[in-house]
């Protein structure tokens, strides 16, 4: 019982942390300011995380669970790569709008001043993503002939590129420019220069 309390505080410490990312940008959050958003004492706090550092940490495993738990699903639902990419490249892009204080942590703007092994997180992160796209585009090159017009690698990174530059544009207009918006344009436009058509 006492277990369920203490995850329940975690999970409220960790959106009240959300929450701060949004509503302050370029502010620094303090475990002072945090302690104050919960409604706890900073000692209250550090019973849950030991630093400031372990709480974004549990936001960015946050992001990583339910971005690849997502990919996984895309992968199993869909049956072609084009079609898989469009689907992880749109979700990653509708998450970041759902979650504009978490978005902060991707861009690395909210991590400015924190330890490195937090940006090493976010990168390692935004590698698994481009492998994971370099995985679907090499199996559809066996399985279903798809040719690119550049190289895997290439290909790849130009894909996560483009969703990457949309969030970032998104956090720098503190959250009034959409990731989303003109994405469904522009995905057949990317696609084309990524694919080759048949």
């Amino acid at each position: 019982m006492d277990k369920t309390r203490k995850t329940s505080r975690k999970e409220q410490i960790l959106q009240a942390l959300a929450t701060m990312l949004e509503t302050s940008p370029g502010a620094r959050i303090t475990t002072s300011k945090l302690a104050k958003e919960v409604g706890v004492s900073e000692a209250a706090l550090y019973r849950h995380f030991p630093s400031k550092a372990k709480m974004f940490e549990g936001l960015i495993e946050f992001i990583e669970e339910t971005i690849f738990s997502r990919i996984n699903l895309i992968v199993n639902e869909e049956q072609t790569a084009i079609r898989r990419c469009e689907k992880i490249l749109s979700m990653l892009l509708a998450f970041a709008e759902k979650n504009p204080g978490i978005t902060r942590i991707l861009t690395g703007d909210a991590l400015a001043g924190e330890t490195a092994r937090l940006r090493n997180r976010v990168i390692q992160l935004f590698d698994r993503l481009e492998t994971q796209l370099k995985q679907i585009i090499r199996e559809a090159e066996v399985r279903e002939g798809l040719r690119t017009n550049l190289t895997l690698t290439g290909g790849a990174n130009l894909l996560l590129a483009s969703a990457e530059g949309r969030i970032s544009q998104y956090v720098r207009s503190e959250f009034k420019r959409p990731p989303t918006e003109y994405w469904s344009d522009q995905w057949p436009l990317l696609a084309s220069a990524v694919f080759k058509s048949e």
